[in-house]
């Protein structure tokens, strides 16, 4: 089973699998805001672009996943990015992450969204059993979105990984299990009422 060039969409955001013809726009997204110099996440550079967009094929070939552009349907401009990734079928399990929205997306209702359609088609198309996302210990931000999507925080993982600086990172795991989902739904769609 893979995800075979899934699009999720509402009628506000659209997830499209990237590719290389979102260059430009994903580009100009990251520039909003000038992501990459967020000590706190894995943003790419600009001038990096074409590596991410490798990488991320790469690992959609090999079954581990699916990075999306994440569009803004009023505006139809590209605003971030998402991934499912670490994908596990066996298990029926994957994470979410390497999420990204252009400083103008963000505070708005976009990333609820966003991660409303990739939630629900984790558990409600894939049958999985766990979402799990990972931050940086650090990313304040990000803990306090992944936290108001509904999800627990499960642990910290220290010295969990390098950063492109140097600085040796504590991760913080969370995760959304099948058991919460269907209240977890509920309360993300009244959030976007």
């Amino acid at each position: 089973m893979t995800f075979n060039n899934l699009v999720l969409e509402s009628n506000t955001v659209r997830l499209e699998p990237l590719n290389i013809e979102h260059k430009q726009g994903l580009c100009e997204a990251i520039c909003d805001g000038e992501l990459w110099n967020l000590h706190v996440t894995l943003v790419p550079h600009p001038d990096n672009i074409d590596a991410f967009i490798d990488r991320a094929l790469e690992l959609y070939a090999k079954g581990d996943g699916i990075t999306f552009v994440t569009i803004d349907k009023k505006s139809n401009t590209i605003v971030g990015s998402s991934r499912f990734m670490k994908a596990d079928f066996a298990n029926k399990k994957v994470e979410i992450g390497n999420t990204f929205l252009a400083k103008s997306a963000q505070r708005t209702t976009v990333n609820t969204q966003a991660k409303l359609l990739m939630l629900s088609y984790a558990f409600d198309e894939l049958n999985f059993n766990r979402v799990e996302f990972l931050t940086d210990y650090l990313n304040k931000k990000s803990r306090a979105a992944i936290l108001n999507l509904g999800a627990k925080q499960e642990g910290i993982l220290c010295n969990h990984m390098v950063m492109p600086d140097g600085r040796v990172r504590d991760s913080v795991l969370f995760s959304i299990i099948n058991g919460s989902w269907p209240g977890i739904k509920m309360h993300l769609t009244d959030k976007l009422k």
